[in-house]
């Protein structure tokens, strides 16, 4: 798919990054990651920077907002994941993912990139499918993960300081498998600022 893609209920298209192929059916969105795919620059810089990732992102309007979507992933390998983003430009980005651990448990997990990525756990979910939210508030953002679509839990809050438009999608990787599906589904945009970071809402 090379055309901008619209979604019901989101007041901004959506363009896919280079090479990267995305179905969208109604509001559901689905891609496959290739193998050894992914958006990381390690913090030490002792590896190339990987930026390969399908990416699937547009430009949200001004001011605060929240994003939500359910994902389902297809685990197969260590780092598999669907994933939230947040994407300025190749220096930076983040992203709230639903990644597969090396413990072989699925987790909510968040990468903030300002020159290097750090790396940060949340918690772990059963199963493979969970909620994902990316808020806006003053500025800043929010990541948000929720086992139930309702009580929604802080995996972090943070500053992107990107000297650009940011823009918000959906990112799907399998940086050490040989690829990986991610289904997103009951996708929502909401212009309303979110009133609290920690009560749940």
């Amino acid at each position: 798919m090379t055309s901008a893609v619209h979604l019901p209920g989101l007041p901004f298209a959506l363009s896919p990054s280079a090479g990267s192929a995305w179905e969208v059916d109604g509001t559901t969105v689905r891609a496959t990651a290739p193998a050894r795919s992914d958006l990381f620059i390690h913090p030490a810089r002792v590896s190339a920077p990987v930026l390969d990732a399908p990416m699937l992102t547009g430009a949200p309007p001004e001011g605060d907002f929240q994003f939500s979507a359910r994902v389902t992933v297809g685990f197969g390998a260590d780092f598999d994941a669907g994933v939230l983003l947040l994407w300025c430009d190749e220096q930076h980005w983040a992203k709230l993912c639903f990644e597969y651990s090396p413990d072989r448990e699925p987790m909510a997990v968040s990468v903030v990139t300002r020159g290097t990525s750090d790396d940060a756990n949340g918690f772990t979910v059963e199963g493979n499918t969970v909620w994902l939210r990316v808020s806006r508030v003053d500025g800043a953002y929010a990541y948000h993960a929720a086992t139930d679509g309702k009580t929604w839990r802080l995996v972090r809050h943070f500053g992107l300081d990107a000297p650009g438009p940011v823009a918000l999608g959906f990112e799907v990787q399998s940086p050490v498998g040989d690829g990986c599906t991610a289904v997103f589904d009951e996708v929502a945009f909401s212009p309303e600022r979110l009133r609290d970071l920690r009560d749940g809402s």
